[in-house]
């Protein structure tokens, strides 16, 4: 009897940005072995021929890796080109009749709904319509999306993290760190970031901020140098994501000020570490963060985002107690922990509702794999997974999303 097993597609596990994030800590979890999670990339950074010919040779993977007949596929998405790739790839599954689970990226997508021509648009509603399952990060995003394709099956699943040990807040009047992790252009905030730092006003031996990101980075080391913040501003450029942990550890604030997200990897993982997070009300960042874990401001609000730096700088007590109310709530609702069981509940859901007379026999040779089952929990696979959801879920009805703001 051949174990079921489960097909993930996303972007390489070495590429740029969250979604790689994500997928790189939900295969660090028991939900990789107990559906024999196999992995497709379609998608890697390079220059256009690089993506077409990773795009082919991923194709060609995926294809056969579809006739072994996974019980369910999971295909990570996102905007533009992503949403172009994966929509590919879920329709050849759908002729098929696999299970789909759409796990939706990206703070642009709904943007990018909106700006496509009424013909995409039908397909990126079509194509959300017909998966067995669409995953979104946070209430309001779900919303969104189930506007998009009403007749979409939305659930609301948050990015995961795996909790760390809280870094050292200095004390008042010692140097403080503060750290932007991200694409270094107009969308992602930095030149308001720039701006802002001008406006921090503390003696440069107090404070210092370090950029970490590939693209217009010329263009920001310029802007920096007419500002005159050179002296105590540094720009990294492209970073393995296998050093970020130590850059974030010797760090003391994560400044985010984006103009859109999704649910930023970044900020989940800042958090992680008891790092305060200053960070732009936008997309799926107020699901993160709170008044008691960290600073909203309005995106491209430079005199706001210079006023919640310098307090949180000048006030170690603040940012500590802002750190550590971070850490407390990824331990309690962004937990990996948690939030894997989540997903091997909504496996199990998509897969019981296979068509029974056309999966009998296939379904007769391929039981489900046995949950796993928590420490101190009856049922398995059941409780704190589900609860992820359902906070999220109540989020949508009308309750405000809190964030301090400046």
């Amino acid at each position: 009897m051949s174990p079921p097993h489960a097909l993930w597609v996303s972007t390489g596990l070495s590429t740029r940005g969250g979604v790689a994030a994500c997928v790189r800590t939900l295969l660090d979890t028991p939900l990789r072995e107990t559906w024999s999670v196999e992995h497709v990339a379609t998608h890697r950074n390079g220059s256009t021929p690089v993506k077409i010919l990773a795009f082919a040779q991923g194709l060609m993977r995926f294809a056969a890796a579809l006739t072994r007949r996974p019980v369910v596929v999971h295909i990570h998405m996102s905007a533009n080109g992503s949403f172009v790739r994966k929509a590919v790839l879920a329709w050849l599954t759908y002729t098929v009749r696999i299970p789909v689970v759409l796990h939706v990226h990206g703070g642009d997508f709904l943007i990018f709904h909106e700006r496509v021509a009424r013909p995409v648009q039908r397909l990126i509603e079509a194509t959300l319509s017909r998966a067995s399952t669409v995953i979104a990060l946070g209430g309001q995003w779900a919303e969104r999306l189930q506007t998009i394709a009403p007749g979409a099956a939305v659930v609301v699943v948050p990015n995961a993290v795996r909790p760390d040990e809280a870094v050292t807040q200095e004390a008042d009047g010692e140097s403080v760190h503060v750290v932007f992790i991200g694409d270094i252009i107009e969308a992602k905030g930095v030149f308001t970031l720039l701006e802002a730092w001008v406006g921090v006003g503390l003696n440069k031996s107090r404070c210092r901020l370090t950029l970490a990101g590939t693209g217009e980075l010329a263009r920001a080391q310029a802007r920096a140098a007419e500002l005159g913040i050179e002296a105590n501003t540094t720009f990294l450029g492209w970073v393995n994501p296998t050093e970020i942990p130590a850059l974030l550890r010797g760090a003391h604030v994560l400044a985010l000020p984006s103009q859109f997200e999704g649910q930023p990897m970044v900020v989940l993982e800042a958090m992680a570490k008891g790092l305060c997070v200053v960070a732009s009300d936008v997309g799926g960042i107020p699901d993160l963060i709170d008044s008691e874990c960290g600073v909203l401001v309005s995106a491209d609000d430079v005199e706001s985002l210079s006023a919640a730096l310098k307090r949180v700088i000048e006030d170690g007590q603040t940012r500590a107690a802002l750190g550590a109310a971070a850490l407390a709530r990824v331990r309690r609702e962004f937990d990996v922990d948690v939030v894997w069981r989540r997903i091997d509940e909504i496996y199990r859901s998509v897969v019981s509702r296979v068509d029974r007379p056309r999966a009998r026999g296939w379904r007769s040779r391929r039981s489900l794999p046995e949950p796993v089952r928590p420490a101190g929990q009856s049922e398995p696979g059941r409780g704190e997974g589900q609860a992820v959801g359902r906070r999220h879920r109540q989020s949508t009805r009308g309750e405000p999303m809190c964030g301090h703001r400046l």
